[in-house]
């Protein structure tokens, strides 16, 4: 072969491999645009919640929004489809973690071309896609709707077949001005908390939020630790015995009883550290108050801007309910659990050290459930008239939601004897400490309890049986109550509230124990 043949033979194989690598390139980059069409495709969240007739009770019963709406439609449906978009919008303002208006309104859909719908799809006499019903989530489940029924609470909507008109309709129920272009925490509609005394119901979702949180941060930042572990298990001993929710009284038990395992005494060393691949250990993995939580949202504490509000008022919303539900000789027990608590746990420094003066200030024990609450109403005041005055110097308060010396006038005028005005513009304030005490344990007691009342969750869930299951044994270190306040290790065949009860009031019987538990 010439040489000149050979390097025309050269030059093609080299221009094929040239060819060959521009047309793979040219493919991967194809396959690369598709993944990033694919991949924006995904990214694409439906904010309306899917129902179908397994889940549909369990989900409205369950929601802590106030109104819900339920879209019939079938997948196969043209109009169904060009209208979720539409639809989208709207549940865009209410539904999810991100929610601008979160708590008013849950917005569902079900797919009546499903077999599993058919009955649930009956119910509601679905006679065309799509369908939307309004009313109060408690009375879709288990309910329906016939067109001639007259009283019933829910309601056919006629008139919302475009985001506009759909939210124009809610408007209208409501009463509100919401846009579709509005954005988080820019909401000027948020209910107040100065004068509807109802309104605190709403917060039982927010103590639910605020646990799941402390014990978050708790985990964050590897606060267990073996000075500490006492501290936390007297806090759990209390939310068992006295959380105004159920799910996290019976999320404390399980963490109580199993604590031992769930937080060894070296479980943040080196060599625990390497055994386990969560930063947070096994606790980390424990829902302390069931799978609906966190929801990624408050209620009665949420704020104005996003940094106002939400933990610290959930936090010690659930520090006044647990102060009004205990009783008499549980008092100064309460009292060193919850300072040692704050002191321990709450990461904000300043916020800690000044929460542990106050408790540092008192000198002789509670006698009194009653001494105990308005021990801590008296605290809370301090801590609002401290940072009152901090954010008007610096202007970091919620203008929706100032701090105030509490309760007002509006929510408790027998409260109240008479007021003054002091030189820094702080109220002093003569006060009925017996109606203020009335006033707490209305408010953080049964008006809290209200609304999950309705919905059953503040009934009795464990049974005595449930309770041996629940709390059978423990190494746990406990705290008993006494002047001396000594840390002692106990082994207590009915858990660390039993060995609580047990040490402090040997002369009761354990079924009186049961009784009180079963009472909260």
């Amino acid at each position: 072969m010439s040489m000149s043949k050979a390097s025309v033979i050269l030059i093609v194989i080299v221009l094929l491999l040239i060819s060959s690598k521009e047309a793979a390139s040219i493919q991967s980059g194809s396959r690369s645009i598709l993944r990033a069409v694919s991949s924006e495709n995904k990214a694409q969240v439906d904010y309306a919640v899917d129902l179908n007739s397994t889940n549909f009770d369990a989900v409205l019963r369950d929601t802590p929004a106030a109104h819900a709406i339920v879209e019939f439609f079938a997948h196969w449906c043209p109009a169904c489809r060009n209208y979720k978009p539409h639809y989208e919008k709207v549940a865009r303002l209410f539904n999810g973690p991100d929610a601008v208006h979160p708590g008013i309104a849950l917005m569902t859909r079900v797919d009546c071309a499903l077999k599993i719908n058919n009955k649930l799809c009956d119910k509601f006499s679905v006679s065309h896609y799509p369908m939307l019903f309004w009313g109060p989530p408690s009375k879709f489940a288990s309910g329906g709707w016939e067109p001639k029924e007259e009283k019933s609470e829910i309601h056919f909507i006629d008139d919302g077949r475009t985001a506009e008109r759909l939210l124009n309709w809610i408007n209208k129920q409501l009463g509100s001005s919401y846009g579709l272009d509005d954005e988080k925490f820019e909401n000027e509609h948020l209910p107040s908390n100065i004068s509807d005394l109802g309104q605190i119901a709403r917060a039982v979702y927010d103590v639910e939020e605020a646990t799941f949180f402390a014990f978050e941060i708790i985990l964050e930042h590897k606060m267990i630790k073996p000075h500490t572990r006492a501290s936390l298990i007297k806090f759990l001993q209390l939310l068992v015995a006295h959380h105004p929710s159920k799910r996290c009284r019976k999320g404390s038990a399980e963490v109580l009883v199993n604590f031992d395992d769930l937080c060894p005494p070296d479980m943040w060393s080196p060599d625990k550290q390497e055994a386990v691949s969560d930063e947070k250990g096994m606790l980390g993995n424990f829902q302390i108050c069931g799978k609906e939580v966190p929801r990624g949202y408050w209620m009665f504490c949420r704020g104005s801007k996003n940094d106002t509000r939400g933990f610290s008022c959930g936090l010690w919303v659930v520090l006044h309910s647990l102060s009004v539900r205990i009783e008499d000789g549980e008092s100064q027990f309460a009292f060193t659990t919850v300072c040692d608590f704050i002191n321990n746990f709450f990461i904000c420094e300043e916020c800690r050290q000044h929460f542990y003066q106050m408790c540092s200030s008192v000198t002789a024990p509670f006698n009194t459930s009653r001494d105990f609450a308005l021990w801590l109403w008296s605290t809370h005041n301090k801590v609002n008239e401290r940072l009152m005055m901090e954010e008007a110097s610096v202007g970091t308060g919620d203008p929706k939601f100032p701090k105030i010396i509490w309760p007002p006038k509006q929510l408790c005028s027998s409260c109240h004897r008479s007021s003054n005005h002091r030189e820094n513009g702080v109220g002093q304030v003569d006060w009925n400490l017996n109606e203020v005490y009335k006033f707490l344990t209305g408010y953080y007691g049964e008006t809290l309890a209200s609304l999950y009342k309705e919905k059953d969750r503040l009934g009795d869930e464990v049974t005595d049986g449930a309770i041996a299951d629940l709390v059978a044994s423990t190494n746990a270190v406990v705290v008993p109550v006494g002047a001396a306040l000594a840390i002692a290790l106990a082994s207590c065949a009915f858990g660390a509230l039993a060995c609580y009860w047990r040490s402090q009031q040997k002369n009761r019987k354990y079924y009186h124990q049961l009784h009180s538990l079963k009472n909260i």
